[in-house]
């Protein structure tokens, strides 16, 4: 059954599916691709008999892609926020999304091929938002401002540099 709400995700005609399989290959534990919709009728971005929806799920979530054409491209506004446990897998979840066609912003967010934002978050990072310390954690702050991919070294030098 699917969850309750489920994002649906707009994509240019015909590249929901090749979005799913890119992120259902990300090694996110419980990702697959589960249903794919052919429009049972013509309808503004797509004749009958092609792909309109893809079903798929992301580490346990339920999400939709809808192949609706270039009227709405994606903008920062949504993203995908995904928490990662050490820098290996932050390396590698950044470097697979920027490496096949997506690009590089700041403070630890990228964009893929399709234009969908990602937030590439290291666990640790968020643990400093939270430090009692709020020089450590403006110090930790101060250094995420300055990158793009976030290493969580670097972060924790910045905040070792004022205790």
């Amino acid at each position: 059954m699917p969850d309750k709400i489920t994002p649906c995700i707009w994509y240019d005609l015909g590249q929901a599916r090749a979005a799913a399989e890119f992120y259902v290959s990300l090694g996110l534990p419980d990702s697959h691709v589960d249903t794919v919709h052919d429009s049972p009728a013509d309808n503004p971005s797509t004749p009958a008999g092609e792909e309109l929806v893809v079903e798929f799920t992301l580490a346990g979530r339920t999400f939709m892609g809808l192949n609706g054409g270039p009227m709405f491209p994606q903008t920062e506004a949504v993203s995908f926020m995904v928490y990662t446990d050490d820098q290996a897998e932050t390396d590698r979840l950044w470097d697979a999304i920027v490496g096949n066609g997506g690009a590089e912003s700041q403070c630890g967010w990228c964009k893929d091929r399709w234009g969908v934002n990602w937030q590439i978050t290291p666990k640790r990072l968020m643990q400093f938002h939270a430090d009692p310390n709020p020089a450590r954690a403006r110090a930790a702050f101060e250094a995420m401002m300055t990158m793009k991919k976030i290493d969580i070294a670097a972060l924790e030098a910045a905040a070792d540099a004022v205790s």
